[in-house]
């Protein structure tokens, strides 16, 4: 369906097509299109199959037309946005953007000018609005994650659009982690919370595994709490020791389940003015799911 943003015209497409389903998983040919849509809906979602025309998370960022005033949140070495009227926030300048790729040793990094830099990641200091928005395994990082999407409906115009791509806590590092609750979400947002909690750098520390999706899929998670106490020392001393500053871990784990139902909660809170318009759930083999809020 045709929807519009002002003046930019896009279409999304649907989280599931009938005929996408049938032509991606041809196993399923046969069955007639309700059958279809009923074995997605109890199956296929959670196997990860395929459902609508979108390959690739390369496709999904391609929904927001090349022309329209955009804003990428955190491209680091390889913005998904290259539109002309496109522009970046980042919480590094693009120099040390550049230095830190190069400590990573990647080297073919492709590091935009970053037109908006905040060290505390405050999208308050950008002074113009969007059509569009976009943030790659962002969203997960906010300390306040309330506030972050009310920072972002402010900086949208009216029918703007919010894409993420979020990591799927069942197929990252995350896996061992429980997922994010809503009560969690709101006492985050009633505490104002500018850095993260103890409990969060703990977890990100002592609970993480590996980041390779497809074992995840294959159900080979590593090993849990694997050196947990020498781990649950250093992370104590490192909180400590930062005595206050920012320490960049994750505090929210989402899988598209509860994704849905907290920032669907959120919205009916009357706490954001974005709603879900879109969400593909995360495909085989992939980490991440993908989300079109709008205002």
């Amino acid at each position: 369906m045709s929807t519009l943003t002002r003046s930019i015209r896009i279409q999304l497409p649907a989280e599931f097509d009938c005929d996408d389903y049938r032509l991606y998983n041809p196993d399923l040919s046969g069955l007639s299109d309700r059958a279809l849509a009923e074995h997605y809906a109890a199956f296929g979602a959670v196997e990860g199959r395929r459902a609508n025309s979108l390959a690739s998370r390369a496709d999904f960022a391609a929904l927001i037309p090349h022309n329209a005033e955009a804003l990428e949140i955190g491209p680091f070495h390889n913005p998904l946005l290259r539109g002309r009227r496109t522009k970046y926030f980042d919480v590094l300048s693009r120099e040390v953007l550049i230095e830190r790729a190069a400590s990573l040793d990647i080297h073919d990094s492709d590091v935009p000018d970053i037109n908006f830099v905040s060290s505390t990641g405050d999208l308050t200091i950008v002074d113009k609005d969007f059509d569009f928005i976009l943030s790659s395994h962002c969203l997960e990082h906010q300390p306040d994650l309330v506030t972050h999407l009310q920072n972002v409906e402010r900086l949208l115009r009216p029918g703007g659009r919010y894409f993420l791509l979020v990591p799927d806590q069942r197929y990252c590092f995350d896996h061992f982690i429980a997922e994010s609750t809503l009560a969690g979400v709101l006492a985050a947002y009633e505490e104002r919370r500018t850095l993260h909690t103890l409990e969060s750098v703990l977890e990100h520390r002592v609970l993480t595994t590996h980041n390779e999706s497809h074992r995840h899929w294959a159900h080979d998670h590593g090993v849990y709490l694997e050196g947990y106490v020498a781990r649950t020392r250093a992370a104590l001393e490192e909180y400590r020791s930062a005595a206050g500053s920012y320490i960049d871990v994750h505090a929210w784990y989402f899988t598209p389940a509860n994704a849905r139902v907290v920032l669907s909660a959120l919205r009916a809170l009357e706490l954001t003015q974005l709603e879900i318009e879109r969400l593909y759930p995360t495909r085989m083999g992939a980490n991440e799911f993908w989300l079109v809020l709008r205002k």
